[in-house]
């Protein structure tokens, strides 16, 4: 007898699939109640503290950290990549053009098909481990040079080619402003991007791995995660957290401004995170770099975080609200020079290297993502109502 078809009962989750586990991976984890999160088996605030993004970049796409000479190789292979293939440089200024208020974001999902094409990438289906993790690597290294193009032929500058003796961050800076930055802005570029690599199974990161299911090529599954990351529920929040400040202006109006908001029902940029219910430890080593840098904003910020979380305390009680990664990385950007449409292009920069192991890992597993949704319209019938044919030439 022909085997029976078996019926999979739906199961009732949470909107927006919150908590659901929906795979294993080995690539981290974020522990929201205990305020901490981790690169494979390590403490990603201490990679960030201890070591170089190209370190935590191999650590990613290989499981362990490199040795010296590893470490060494690895810097000036991905070094060594990041200039753009003569189609797609020759593309970059009528992408700029048409996402003239778009920005690099936009702009980099049309360079990144194009890459993609210009390369050669064949789905990762047909392609073995090795090949995919250098389609990643090529990737993930010209991914600045793309955006900081963007932002310079966006107001009307000249792109600067990437420099191999510099490492990924100070380049990085340099590739946006000309110029070559001081040791303690790429220090703190470094450890921001660091601590942004990866952060569990977000939306972009989920997107990605969702393409990736499909077998898709490497540029294919980046650019659905970038078009996720372009959301303003995920990305974009470093410069609207950043906006919030300014419109406070100064401290005496700290108080009045929030208790307005808050009585409102509005949301406070850069406060809250839906998987910390602690400090998040992100925010809390970029707080630590903006002190060290120091100055009027630095202190302005440390002050309306505090009020923030007091008048939040007195007003909301037993709702614990803390800043989250956006608040400080705002600040920190803004004390290194960046601009603000390039926040959260900078963090993709960072992100690409996450989504790329992402990818690498779900790449192994051969079995597609293909969830169900629950049927809520009108009830279904087999029978459709023939259309009744119009009468011509009746008066």
């Amino acid at each position: 007898m022909p085997a029976t078809r078996t019926e999979i009962t739906p199961l009732d989750v949470p909107r927006g699939l919150a908590g659901v586990i929906v795979t294993d991976t080995a690539l981290g984890d974020v522990r929201g109640r205990e305020g901490f999160y981790h690169y494979r088996h390590y403490s990603a605030i201490e990679l960030a503290r201890t070591r170089s993004f190209e370190d935590v970049w191999y650590l990613m796409f290989h499981g362990e950290l490199p040795g010296p000479g590893a470490s060494e190789e690895f810097a000036a292979r991905t070094a060594g990549l990041r200039r753009l293939p003569e189609e797609v440089r020759e593309a970059l200024p009528s992408i700029a053009r048409a996402g003239a208020v778009s920005g690099p974001l936009a702009g980099l999902r049309t360079a990144l098909s194009l890459l993609g094409a210009t390369a050669g990438f064949r789905p990762v289906y047909d392609i073995g481990a090795d090949r995919r993790r250098d389609d990643a690597l090529a990737v993930c290294a010209v991914v600045p040079t793309v955006l900081t193009a963007l932002y310079r032929l966006g107001i009307g500058l000249e792109p600067v080619e990437p420099r191999d003796d510099l490492p990924f961050s100070a380049n990085y800076l340099y590739m946006l402003t000309g110029e070559e930055p001081d040791a303690a802005r790429a220090s703190a570029v470094e450890r921001y991007l660091i601590s942004t690599v990866d952060h569990g199974f977000n939306a972009s990161t989920f997107t990605a791995r969702v393409i990736a299911s499909t077998g898709a090529d490497i540029a294919a599954c980046l650019v659905g995660a970038v078009g996720a990351l372009s959301g303003p529920l995920h990305g974009g929040a470093p410069s609207r957290a950043l906006d919030t400040l300014d419109a406070i202006g100064s401290p005496d109006r700290i108080d009045a401004w929030i208790r307005e908001r808050v009585l409102a029902g509005e949301r406070i940029m850069g406060f809250g995170h839906p998987v910390y219910r602690t400090e998040d430890p992100r925010s809390r080593m970029l707080r630590s770099i903006a002190q060290g840098f120091g100055g009027p904003l630095a202190d302005f910020a440390v002050e309306v975080e505090q009020r923030v979380e007091a008048i939040l305390a007195e007003l909301k009680p037993g709702r614990e609200l803390h800043t989250n990664v956006e608040f400080y990385a705002g600040v920190v950007m803004e004390l290194c020079g960046l601009p603000r449409e390039m926040f959260t292009p900078t963090f993709c920069a960072a992100r690409m290297v996450g989504w790329s192991a992402n990818i690498l890992e779900q790449a192994q597993d051969p079995k597609i993502i293909r969830p169900a949704a629950r049927y809520v319209g009108m009830p279904p019938t087999r029978s459709v109502p023939a259309l009744r044919p119009t009468q011509e030439g009746t008066s």
